[in-house]
């Protein structure tokens, strides 16, 4: 309660529990337990909730809640990996873990399962799908949502050398304080009904009532549904302490319910969640006392101890169902592998095809390069020559300018010579024509 005196509701809670003890291993150590209460549970809407992230032996992790069942109709409960998309490639952890939705009239009859797993890439979140039916979850004779509120711990230890997490533990925790908030305020406010005729006044009761609890004292009026449950939950739970006598028709109504449990599988018995009602079937049959039927005490001693057995049967039987279902499980993840496997293997050869490609264009590309540069070499080489050659070209060129003036009057007297010689040419031929006629 603040200072203001309003109700402080806690809606996560982390303890370490030191020193718990290991029975098959005599040694004790610590489990890390965490308490979730979810309020207005049956007006939530969203498929899957998430809780808050919490850290054991330095790694971090989740509970993920379906509300309304994941694919089925039971409440469905995991734990999960809370940073898995950041790890690096080929991570694994490994979890001994308990997950419980508490009766919060009655922590004997909390519903329990307890698992160990080792998650990786492939599973980062492990749990159970049927954890408790939802017809049973919303029950109101059941504790397990008291004022819509429900309240789940989980139990987590990460050493795989010892596994100290069992129903008992999740049960026995917090065993000095059976009943939650809401279900002592609930019976408090019912015994304070009885007592009070007053108009509707908030105060704050002293003990026995818990000091975190702020009855609200009602003038009488119709009681509601949820008051009867609670009633008559209480009420059951005292006879079943006190030592009824049973009539023949309510042995006949408990062996029916006993034989109906029996006709189901162990398995299914498990997931039912019917064992708070053999319970007290169990009870019945084996206080019934009749002239003409009366059980020996080895007998009823029988029948008591058959209620453990049947709920040890039903655990091993829903163990053994989860082993099987592992190797399931993991022939799925191998078969995943086995296909990416096979995908590798013929992108390999694919990738070994295209290489060789790639290979041969490179290999063409080198014969290009050196017919390319033996082309540049006789090229270059061409160069050469015609540069030697322009040259010589230019040195004789140079040589012909410097004699180009004397090459030039040599001309010119011999055109002068020329025209004497053809004038002197002319003259003997013309003297030849005239001498013809006079031969």
């Amino acid at each position: 309660m603040d200072v203001n005196g309003q109700i402080t509701k806690v809606t996560w809670k982390i303890e370490v529990l030191s020193d718990v003890h290991s029975k098959s291993m005599d040694v004790n150590g610590q489990v890390t337990k965490v308490t979730w209460r979810i309020e207005n549970f049956s007006t939530i809407q969203d498929k899957k909730l998430c809780s808050e992230n919490f850290t054991v032996d330095g790694n971090k992790w989740q509970l993920l809640i379906f509300p309304k069942g994941n694919a089925v109709d039971h409440l469905s409960i995991y734990l999960g990996v809370a940073d898995s998309s950041t790890l690096p490639a080929g991570w694994r952890r490994y979890a001994h873990f308990g997950l419980a939705v508490i009766d919060q009239f009655d922590r004997e009859l909390t519903i329990t399962k307890v698992t160990t797993q080792v998650f990786d890439v492939n599973g980062a979140d492990w749990g159970f799908t049927s954890f408790l039916p939802l017809t049973e979850l919303h029950n109101p004779k059941r504790g397990y949502l008291v004022n819509d509120a429900c309240l789940v711990e989980a139990y987590v230890f990460t050493d795989r050398s010892i596994g100290f997490i069992s129903h008992e533990l999740i049960v026995k925790t917090d065993s000095g304080k059976l009943k939650t908030k809401e279900s002592d305020c609930v019976k408090a406010a019912m015994d304070n009904q009885r007592t009070t005729s007053t108009k509707a006044v908030e105060i704050t009761n002293p003990s026995p009532t818990p000091p975190y609890c702020q009855i609200m004292a009602i003038e009488p009026e119709e009681p509601t549904e949820e008051d009867m449950n609670t009633f008559f939950t209480s009420l059951e739970s005292k006879l079943w302490s006190s030592n009824t006598i049973f009539s023949r028709e309510e042995a006949k109504e408990a062996l029916a319910k006993v034989e109906k449990a029996l006709n189901m599988t162990p398995v299914n018995f498990y997931d039912s969640g019917k064992l708070s009602p053999l319970k007290h079937a169990f009870k019945i049959l084996a206080s019934f006392d009749c002239s003409s039927t009366t059980l020996t005490i080895e007998q009823k001693k029988e029948l008591l101890a058959m209620e453990e057995s049947l709920k040890e049967l039903a655990d091993r039987a829903a163990k053994a169902l989860q082993d099987k279902n592992l190797l399931t499980e993991k022939e799925s993840i191998k078969l995943t592998i086995t296909h990416k496997l096979d995908r590798n293997v013929i992108r390999y050869k694919d990738v070994e095809s295209e290489v060789k490609q790639v290979e041969k264009k490179l290999a063409a590309l080198h014969v290009q390069v050196e017919e390319a540069q033996k082309e540049r070499e006789n090229m270059l080489a061409e160069r050469k020559e015609i540069f030697k050659s322009s040259k010589e070209m230019k040195m004789e060129l140079e040589a012909l300018e410097k004699q180009w003036a004397e090459y030039e009057a040599m001309t010119k007297v011999a055109e002068e010579e020329e025209s004497i010689v053809l004038a002197e040419w002319g003259r003997i031929k013309d003297f030849i024509s005239s001498i013809k006629g006079k031969i």
